[in-house]
């Protein structure tokens, strides 16, 4: 029997390079053959907690090539156990014989290539000279995401928010040794409406990012608010930008920074710009403007976690 192969979050994390996992995923959302059957997505009580944990399985298959699925659970108040709120695992298969190549820690995998995905994103939507970028959240994420849009424009400084700032201190003091400068701030608005990029990445149910405050040209890169009723940004934000999402799949079905203004009338499905694939594929235009917003929702998408996985396989067994 095949030896099936355990990649942790060491390796995962050890030998990350955003560049090259950006360059996979730009070449993942243009190739046709993959096929990303709708994901899993199942809310289940947790009584002990008083509000819903969420259960996913994503699966995808590049036919007679490779093919996984990831398995995952969401559990909102894990902060206070010092857990993280996302746990999982991949589990990674030849698509021709069947057998499992490898299983994957999840963490590190989703985290990875979801900073990935935002700064593919950017790479089209974000204005070239972009130089400043806020990060709303302290979560798992927020280091990659600071990371990986640093690895596409020409980052020099970094402002980080997190309802306790000491969580957005430790991450300052993580990236202590990038080119670039982190300073953590007490409230959002001190720069929001300065920075070029906003990321935001919380499990806030209310939005955090208000379009009063935004200016001409910045680029809004939402990640978090996974569910139905709950946004990261409000209605005046999403009217002022022209908005893109990750996939039509399931930017139109999960995500409430979507879901909620399209319910509510303020803006309609046409108006959707484009997703990912028409991004990659050159079949719809990117930023036309320098003065545009641009509004990029992300919900994730399995073909981003075979895509991934395929690439750290490869890593592990050189």
């Amino acid at each position: 029997m095949k030896k099936i192969h355990q990649i942790s979050d060491d390796f995962i994390e050890k030998n990350c390079n955003f560049n090259e996992l950006i360059e996979v995923l730009r070449d993942g959302f243009s190739n046709s053959d993959i096929v990303v059957p709708m994901r899993h997505h199942h809310d289940f009580s947790n009584p002990k907690e008083g509000k819903d944990s969420t259960l996913l399985l994503m699966p995808a298959f590049n036919p007679g090539k490779n093919l996984g699925v990831k398995i995952v659970t969401v559990s909102p108040n894990n902060g206070k156990y010092d857990m993280p709120a996302i746990q999982g695992m991949y589990i990674y298969l030849d698509a021709h014989k069947g057998n499992v190549n490898a299983i994957l820690d999840a963490k590190s995998l989703t985290a990875k290539r979801t900073a990935a995905t935002s700064a593919l994103a950017s790479s089209y939507l974000s204005r070239v000279d972009s130089s400043s970028l806020l990060m709303i959240g302290t979560g798992a994420l927020s280091v990659d995401l600071i990371k990986a849009h640093a690895s596409v424009r020409p980052i020099k400084q970094v402002f980080i928010w997190g309802r306790d700032k000491k969580k957005a201190q430790k991450i300052v003091n993580i990236l202590k040794d990038f080119p670039f400068t982190c300073t953590a701030i007490e409230q959002i608005e001190d720069k929001i409406s300065e920075v070029d990029i906003i990321s935001s990445a919380t499990l806030s149910p209310t939005p955090l990012v208000f379009g009063k405050y935004l200016k001409e040209g910045q680029h809004l890169d939402l990640v978090g608010a996974y569910k139905k009723d709950t946004r990261e940004a409000d209605d005046e934000a999403i009217l002022k930008s022209s908005v893109f999402l990750d996939t039509y799949q399931g930017g139109l079905k999960e995500s409430g920074d979507i879901l909620i203004p399209l319910a509510n009338g303020i803006i309609a499905k046409e108006s959707i710009k484009a997703d990912l694939f028409e991004l990659c594929s050159n079949v719809k235009k990117v930023r036309t403007s320098e003065d545009e917003i641009t509004y990029f929702k992300s919900v994730g998408h399995a073909l981003e976690d075979l895509v991934a996985a395929s690439y750290f396989y490869q890593l592990f067994i050189k």
